[in-house]
């Protein structure tokens, strides 16, 4: 896929998961279909829909975006009551059909789906030490282990299941999952993956972003709080908190770059999160300059903050081809640098012999920053000020988020000097840990900065493979 490598400048998200408890509603899948295509951004490798009726699960999912893997005949079969869908990304070379999600476990008790978003830190454990009382799996996803521990603890009811398996489970998780002819959601106790409840006519919705409510004329209702379990059917939700004592951490890189523009996460407004970014960012490393310019789409909200508190006027000095599609091809060191120039071209006009401030929300390798300097500097401009609307990243993520190991992430291995020559800008500054806090609008106390900090919520592992199962 051409934004696998593209985007080697950016950290990548984990997925997507939708759920609609609606009854007698013969466009439930299409509903789905729609919250997916808005998820998309979260996840774009594999995408699936599996629907409830009469006792009776039935899926589809396969490789591809949204719109690649259904179509108008695929989704007048998943006819239902209750339906659950996700988008998956996982990590190079580990994309296949068997972990594409929802997933669809049978045990003694009958069927359960379940479609997860996060990244477990204790996934390998758990594993073996069912494999040694004979449990089989069929993925190399953590989700399975999910639904095993559900599967394991059936005999003592539905609620107490999830509730066992959630407790035993550590790292980060939003789940989506029918079972019992319900809908059920469940956050992580620190609250590290988002997931909101919204209300459809007489039905419920659980989604990663409160934008996808919004797309199928649902009303956002609140956020699924962290250690909660919410339980939705025709008596509408049951509320169950089976962690309150842990530290919330939701993830701050949401904030920064994984959430959509127009999602609200636990009450902030993405939007106004990435605005005050950037006013506070020019606050912190003011540049006297011709023009403020952004690398589409990312850097865009906060540039507009960036360019509104320095008094420097916003114009467009990349453009974004949007219609490039999908490919696998595996390139080298020239295809990278034909592929950035299929994607972002120069508006020659506004950068000629113009000092810019460019805005990005994040640098991971420097690589692609680099690429666009050059380009910058090819197309006539007279300076290039890179202004970051995050500070660097230093450490990698444990908890759903497809970050290099540390030796790979240039903020780590180089000084924020050492970082402006790799990248030939002129001048380069990053917010502070402090300014993002203040531009989120949360203490230290509910936001994870652990990519930037090194401070995790949790007992993380301290060797090995980072990634104990690839990412959904």
């Amino acid at each position: 896929m051409f934004d696998r490598y593209l985007n080697d400048d950016k950290l990548n998200e984990e997925c997507g998961v939708f759920g609609i408890y609606l009854k007698k509603c013969s466009e439930i899948s299409r509903l789905v279909y729609f919250g997916l295509v808005t998820l998309q951004h979260r996840g774009q490798e594999s995408a699936g829909i599996a629907v409830y009726k009469d006792g009776k699960i039935q899926y589809y999912k396969d490789m591809g975006l949204v719109r690649e893997v259904f179509n108008d005949n695929i989704l007048k079969r998943l006819d239902g009551d209750i339906a659950i869908g996700h988008v998956r990304y996982s990590t190079t070379g580990e994309s296949y059909i068997s972990n594409a999600q929802p997933l669809v476990v049978h045990y003694k008790g009958g069927a359960i789906a379940l479609a997860h978003n996060g990244n477990l830190v204790n996934a390998d454990k758990i594993r073996s030490k069912l494999e040694d009382n004979g449990c089989i799996f069929q993925t190399s996803i953590d989700s399975e282990v999910i639904a095993n521990l559900i599967a394991k603890y059936y005999k003592l009811g539905y609620k107490e299941a999830i509730i066992r398996a959630s407790k035993e489970i550590k790292g980060a998780f939003a789940l989506a999952i029918i079972c019992e002819g319900k809908l059920i959601g469940v956050r992580d106790p620190n609250g590290l993956r988002p997931l909101c409840i919204g209300k459809l006519g007489d039905g419920y919705i659980l989604a990663s972003e409160s934008c996808a409510l919004h797309v199928v004329g649902a009303e956002y209702i609140r956020d699924v709080k962290p250690g909660e379990i919410v339980i939705i059917d025709d008596n509408g939700i049951q509320s169950v908190i089976y962690d309150e004592f842990s530290k919330r951490a939701l993830c701050s890189f949401e904030f920064v770059y994984f959430a959509r523009p127009d999602s609200v996460l636990d009450g902030q407004s993405v939007y106004k999160s990435r605005i005050e970014a950037g006013r506070i960012l020019a606050r912190e490393h003011p540049v006297d300059a011709d023009i403020v310019m952004s690398v589409p789409d990312s850097g865009t909200v906060a540039a507009i903050g960036y360019a509104e508190e320095s008094k420097i006027p916003f114009r467009e000095g990349l453009l974004k081809n949007k219609y490039l599609g999908r490919t696998f091809i595996q390139p080298d060191q020239k295809i990278r640098e034909l592929m950035v120039k299929l994607k972002l071209s120069v508006l020659r006009e506004n950068v000629e012999g113009k000092r810019l401030v460019l805005i990005d929300d994040s640098i991971v390798r420097g690589t692609t920053s680099k690429r666009i300097i050059d380009m910058l500097r090819r197309a006539g401009a007279k300076q290039v000020h890179v202004r970051v609307s995050s500070p660097p990243v230093k450490y990698s993520c444990y908890f759903g988020i497809d970050t290099p190991t540390r030796k790979q992430l240039i903020g780590a291995t180089h000084s924020v000097e050492e970082i402006r020559k790799a990248i030939g800008a002129d001048s380069l500054g990053y917010l502070s840990v402090e300014g993002l806090l203040k531009s989120i609008n949360m203490t230290s106390e509910k936001l994870c900065t652990a990519c930037f900090s090194g401070n995790y919520p949790m007992k993380v592992p301290e060797s090995g493979n980072k990634y104990l199962f690839e990412k959904r």
